[in-house]
């Protein structure tokens, strides 16, 4: 065994063992699509022109965090996103309700003094003026202002009365809190029972909750000593402890705006970790199977790189602390398929090296093959690389951590196709048995696809225009398709409210559509999706009117339990739109950026040509199918881009290497020999990937069953397209713009 050999051998150990104790020690954090709970994003709104959103934000953080902490959820999350947005996650919580109406409140308490029948302005010349408001039954008082807020309380406590006082909140003030609260009950002590100004009014968001009067037996000018009151009222247990809670809470410096809620049944996540699951263990184990079948031993060694690279990609996830959603579990299941690609890049090359001369061994066609395919490994992971870049940065919530799975995947699947399976392969091959028995490596025979082509030989590129009309036509199918049925944003993308009920019992579409009607949702959108699944989609709905809707699906059955709830605001749907065609655009400009780097213009041109193609191919199919264009199908739609560029890169770089050993060979007749000498790669990562997407769309639930019906349609239409739009098109501009000898591919 040569060093080289050992050392790649030594760090594929070492990243195996510190993955394996990473993932047996730390805990991956687990997103609340996932775990169930609920999520709430707010925005500040700052009052005045010169105040710092993010001094606000950061002053707001902290004041909700004391109102979270109350609340008593376990593992509550609180960070800052922007300068004026704080993402706010309770797991476990299913009532949104409860928790925006605790989160979202200002909270400005205040204790007046009431202007009493005795007084009048013009003997209080020099008070500011106050102002009215209703009391508890109705009755107009003029209030003082302020002697008191919030800032002068030191706590708060629901308390119950059990000799029939009932529920009342004691409030204890702090500092020059005690002295001002002993002169406020002083001054109102001053003016004879019965009379308004013997009241005191405690004023929370400019509503009075409670206007008590001061005690007979308080001397005027004495006033209450002690520091501590009681709010009293009509109060429940609920209504007493929530007010106690926004009280110790504290105001919050700035008003916010709850922009987006989502809430997941637990047992909703349950079900896409099970799911998810079960597609992974399916999924791997068919493409294990087939990998083995195909390639034999090195595919029996790339199985277990692939076994290598889940592990590492999941200590990955927990070591950086990474949230991992259900978008995110469907891309760390999609990059096995990546990590498939490389594995057989190599071995197609080294079976072509073996197949080159009566020499070569299956070790050193091995050598050579990881050698070689480098470059296209290289190229087509950092296309994907690309794309999960600019899903973090461009994109938010589940998408966002889809992105972050997607490009640890990306790198695990290098670590596992470049040192884990060079590492084993090498050792294994190296064996006296293998070197009499070369054909149980995988490596001393061609395989099915490649006799057969040898065979024939097609010349696939003698007509490219017949194949730029057929991916026209299929264009044109696409775009009546948006044209005709129109393309169905989710409220991700339009704002809005979607909830999800789960039936004991199927519940007609229709008969529920006339239902909310007359409960006074005449525009409620009411879809059926899976087995007893009902989803409700409305324009913007407060909770009172959620929950309106809720009681309106529970009378049409036994049982309706929610299993997802999601609202999104009207201005973040319109941004988060419009930071779904920016990332679109971007995407397409880097692609053509990158490839023209590393090839020249024509073939960049020709390759993001392509992925425009593949993604509007992709969105009149969701629109002739009715399918919903979410914060999903971006992800999906991306992955797409990024899958189908990797087609074209190795087709490509197949072009470059072949163009720079015969010069003289036309360009055409290059771009065909490229593609029937990758074609047997193609279709064997095609048909992993489609074993691991597959096992998505079948197992996975109603999200990922879009999800993965989109990366499967993408598959199909990003590798056709590689073959028959991209190269065609590459040939076509050729004739059209080069007079210089065809094959003449820029080099590196």
């Amino acid at each position: 065994m040569n060093r080289p050999t050992r050392v790649r051998g030594l760090i594929a150990l070492a990243a195996v063992a510190l993955s394996l104790y990473v993932a047996l020690t730390v805990p991956v954090h687990l997103g609340l699509d996932l775990r169930g709970g609920t999520q709430i994003v707010l925005e500040t709104r700052p009052t005045t022109a010169g105040e710092a959103d993010g001094e606000a934000t950061d002053r707001t953080v902290e004041v909700l965090r004391g109102r979270v902490d109350a609340l008593g959820v376990a593992e509550p999350s609180i960070t800052r996103s922007g300068s004026d947005r704080i993402i706010v996650e309770l797991p476990g919580l299913q009532d949104p309700r409860k928790a925006a109406d605790v989160l979202g409140r200002t909270a400005q308490l205040a204790f007046h003094p009431v202007r009493g029948t005795d007084d009048s302005p013009e003997q209080l010349p020099k008070r500011p003026r106050g102002k009215e408001l209703p009391d508890e039954s109705g009755q107009s008082l003029h209030l003082e202002p302020a002697a008191l807020t919030g800032k002068d309380v030191e706590k708060a406590a629901a308390r119950f009365d059990p000799q029939g006082g009932g529920w009342h909140v004691t409030v204890d003030f702090k500092g020059a809190g005690e002295k001002g609260w002993a002169r406020l009950t002083g001054e109102a002590a001053c003016h004879p029972a019965g009379d308004p100004g013997r009241r005191v009014a405690i004023v929370l968001d400019d509503k009075i909750i409670s206007s008590p009067q001061v005690d007979p037996s308080v001397a005027c000018r004495s006033g209450i000593a002690g520091g501590s009151t009681q709010i009293t009222g009509s109060f429940d247990d609920s209504e007493a402890k929530e007010l106690a809670l926004l009280i110790s809470g504290g105001a919050l410096p700035v008003p916010v705006e709850t922009i987006e809620q989502r809430t997941v049944g637990p047992t909703l996540g349950s079900e896409a970790i099970t799911a998810s699951a079960w597609a992974a263990v399916i999924g791997t184990a068919l493409t294990a199977l087939f990998i083995i079948g195909v390639y034999r031993l090195v595919g029996f060694l790339a199985t277990v790189a692939l076994l290598s690279y889940g592990l590492i990609s999941y200590a990955a996830l927990a070591a950086l602390g990474a949230t991992l959603t259900l978008p995110g579990l469907a891309g760390f299941v999609l990059a096995i398929g990546m990590a498939v690609d490389a594995n057989v890049l190599v071995f197609e090359r080294a079976r072509e090296e073996y197949a080159s001369g009566p020499r070569r061994t299956p070790r050193s066609s091995l050598n050579a093959g990881f050698r070689k395919a480098f470059s296209a490994i290289a190229d087509s992971n950092i296309t994907t690389l690309i794309a999960a870049g600019l899903l973090f940065f461009l994109a938010s919530g589940p998408v966002r951590g889809f992105g972050v799975t997607l490009g640890i995947g990306v790198l695990a699947s290098m670590v596992s196709a470049l040192v884990i399976t060079r590492a084993l392969a090498e050792f294994s091959v190296a064996g006296p048995r293998l070197r009499r028995r070369p054909r149980l490596t995988g490596i001393a025979h061609t395989g099915a696809v490649r006799d057969r082509l040898s065979r024939r030989n097609p010349d696939l590129m003698r007509h490219p225009r017949r194949w730029l009309a057929v991916s026209a036509a299929a264009l044109v199918l696409a775009a009546s398709g948006i044209a005709a049925r129109g393309l169905d944003f989710g409220v991700e993308f339009t704002g809005g409210r979607l909830i999800e009920y789960s039936t004991d019992t199927p519940v007609d579409p229709g008969r529920a559509r006339t239902a909310l009607a007359d409960a006074g949702f005449p525009q409620a959108v009411v879809q059926t999706s899976g087995e007893n699944r009902l989803t409700v989609r409305t324009h913007h709905l407060d909770n009172t009117q959620a929950a309106a809707v809720t009681e309106t699906v529970a009378n049409l059955t036994e049982r309706a339990d929610k299993v997802r709830d999601e609202a999104i605001g009207p201005s973040l749907g319109e941004e988060l739109r419009r930071g779904a065609v920016v990332a679109l655009a971007v995407a397409l400009g880097a692609q053509l950026v990158y490839l023209a780097a590393r090839f020249r213009w024509l073939l960049g041109t020709s390759a993001v040509a392509a992925l425009a193609h593949d993604v509007v191919i992709l969105v009149g199919v969701f629109a002739w199918l009715g399918k919903s264009i979410d914060g999903v199908f971006l992800a999906a739609l991306l992955t797409v881009i990024g899958y189908s560029v990797n087609d074209s890169v190795v087709v490509f770089d197949r072009i470059r290497e072949l163009g720079r050993g015969d010069r003289g060979l036309p360009f055409a007749r290059v771009a065909n020999l490229a593609l029937l000498q990758t074609l047997p790669r193609t279709v064997n990562t095609g048909m992993g990937a489609a074993f691991i997407l597959t096992s998505l769309a079948v197992l996975g639930g109603d999200t990922l069953t879009d999800f993965a019906l989109a990366l499967l349609i993408g598959l199909a239409v990003g590798t056709c397209s590689s073959m028959f739009t991209a190269t065609p098109l590459a040939v076509e501009l050729h004739r059209r713009t080069s007079s210089q000898p065809p094959a003449s591919p820029q080099s590196r």
